[in-house]
Formats: structure tokens, sequence, C-alpha cells
């Protein structure tokens, strides 16, 4: 089986991630929205399993999944949502069906172009309001204070698919196509009327990331409300990816380096 269902293999710090992220103050989900996911080191995959609420995750609540077979069904034009159901199924366990997140393959999709130790997709309200406007693509086109360009980067934004197979084709698309550019993974990918998928070295990166992102969002959207965003311009910042003083501060905000 390309799935199965190890508990023992579910670290301390990706179920912590996992309940953080979704504590309802935060507003980053709802319900069973979500997932979170940490890359072992034989190359397989531990990801929230399906129906599963991040605020009260355990050990049990993930699977271990082999990454080769969804690129490969990725990569197939033949493969059906149902090949995907298969592939994400580990079985029934204490009387509880245990399948993958639908959104696994986003997972995948990562750690075939670059491995990365965490990865964590969420739907936070306020991203999602611009995400879902007409400014969706141009959004975070340009950075609109300081911290942000040093935390989070050059975002990349995927237009919206429907989460599985769909979303899991486009999304591996777009990444190939951003690595080819920079040569880096992004640290934020903005999904259109959808979500952000935040991709660190370690727990707290990824923390970091999707909480920054969350505030760049609402900084957007309160000057849009009084006329309109004024970014930094890319000239501006341009210079503190090579400043020693910001390597250090990147690194400190989100172990990103």
């Amino acid at each position: 089986m390309a799935t199965n269902w190890q508990p023992s293999l579910v670290t301390e710090d990706l179920v912590a991630l996992t309940r953080t992220l979704g504590e309802p103050a935060k507003d980053l989900v709802i319900l069973a929205e979500g997932n979170t996911s940490q890359l072992l080191a034989d190359g397989r995959l531990v990801v929230k399993a399906s129906g599963v609420y991040m605020a009260r995750a355990d050990a049990n609540d993930f699977v271990v999944t082999d990454v080769q077979p969804l690129i490969d069904l990725m990569d197939d034009p033949e493969s059906t949502q149902e090949d995907l159901t298969v592939l994400l199924d580990a079985g029934e366990h204490d009387g509880v069906r245990r399948r993958g997140s639908i959104e696994t393959l986003v997972h995948a999709a990562v750690q075939s172009v670059l491995p990365a130790a965490y990865v964590a997709h969420t739907h936070p309200t306020a991203v999602l309001g611009l995400l879902s406007s007409i400014h969706a693509d141009t959004a975070f086109a340009e950075w609109v204070y300081t911290d942000e360009a040093v935390v989070i980067g050059i975002p990349l934004f995927v237009p919206y698919a429907a989460p599985g197979i769909a979303l899991g084709r486009l999304f591996l698309e777009r990444l190939r196509d951003y690595f080819a550019e920079h040569g880096a993974l992004p640290s934020v990918v903005l999904l259109g009327n959808h979500g952000i998928v935040a991709i660190g070295g370690s727990a707290d990166a990824v923390e970091a990331i999707t909480l920054m992102t969350v505030k760049g969002a609402r900084t957007r959207v309160q000057a849009l409300s009084v006329g309109g965003v004024s970014g930094l311009g890319s000239e501006a910042v341009a210079h503190y990816f090579e400043r020693t003083d910001m390597i250090e501060r990147r690194k400190n905000l989100a172990g990103t380096v």
C-alpha cells in the first residue's frame, strides 16, 4: 500500500503545529479544514488524515504515504480522482477508516520539487477574502512592509482548481515553473478562492509564514479601504536578501535559511 497508518512515526512537533494552526482564535481554519505534513528521513510523508479537526489532532490522526506514486498519478493524464482515493487509503484501524487528506497532492508536489521539512495548508479568512476578490492574482505582487518581504519572500499565486487531482496537477505545474525561475521553493503559495500553503524548514517557520501572510492580507484590505495599496517597490527591498543583518532576521523570524 502507498499509504499506511503508523502513529509511532508522527512527531510531537507535527501534532503541536497542527493544533496551534487549528486554534479557533487564530481564524486559520474551521471544522475539518486544513492539513499539515512532515517529511520523514526515508522520504515518506506524514500528512493529516481526511476529516480530522486540526485543533484536536493527535498522532492517530495522520497517515504515512509514499511521494512518488502521487507524483506519477499527477503526471499521468489518464489518472482519476478515484485513483487518488485508492492511493490515499490506509485501511480501517480501530474501527476508523484512515485516509490521507484530499489535498495530500499539494504536500507531495512540494517534496517532489525540493524536499521541505514541513508544509501547512490553511484557509485564513483574511487571506481568503483577498483571494476571492478581483485583486486575487495581484494582491501580493508587491511587498507592503519590511518583515513581510523578509519572512515570506516572493509568493506564488495559483488560480482556483477543485481540491483533489485537479488542484494537485495545477499546483505541481506552477511550482515546477516557480522553481525553474527562482531556483528555490516559495515560502507561501496563494491559492485563488481557496487558501494558502506555507513551506518551511521547521514547524516554527511554517507557523511564522502563515501568520505573516495573514497580517499581509489584513494590511492590504485596510489600505484598499482608504484608497489603495502603496507598496515598497522591488528596488527598496532587493538588497534585504543580501544584507547580513536581514539574513539573520529572516532566520530568527521564520527559520528559512
